[in-house]
């Protein structure tokens, strides 16, 4: 197991996640968060829903927070795509 800084994980982080070893950053000497290598192709069914309920939940605190409801949301995603799409076209 490699312990590492998050401005080394920063600097070399993909090099660091290419190691075959677990990889625990750390912030200030309190560990930031853990990195386990990962084999296969896919992640387990389970472990996928696991993620996506965590995710969605800390996506709706932080929408909550702010004070911005889906439509919202949505129409900013589809505002920021147009715009990147403009600026591709640009190039």
């Amino acid at each position: 197991m490699r312990i590492t800084s998050v401005r080394e994980f920063r600097d070399r982080a993909t090099e660091l996640l290419r190691s075959p070893d677990p990889l625990i950053v750390t912030r200030r000497g309190r560990v930031a968060g853990i990195f386990f290598p990962w084999r296969e192709a896919t992640l387990p069914v389970d472990l996928r829903r696991e993620l996506f309920a965590a995710l969605t939940a800390d996506i709706s605190r932080q929408m909550k927070k702010k004070g911005a409801d889906q439509q919202e949301a949505l129409d900013d995603f589809a505002q920021w795509r147009k715009q990147r799409r403009a600026d591709r076209r640009r190039r």
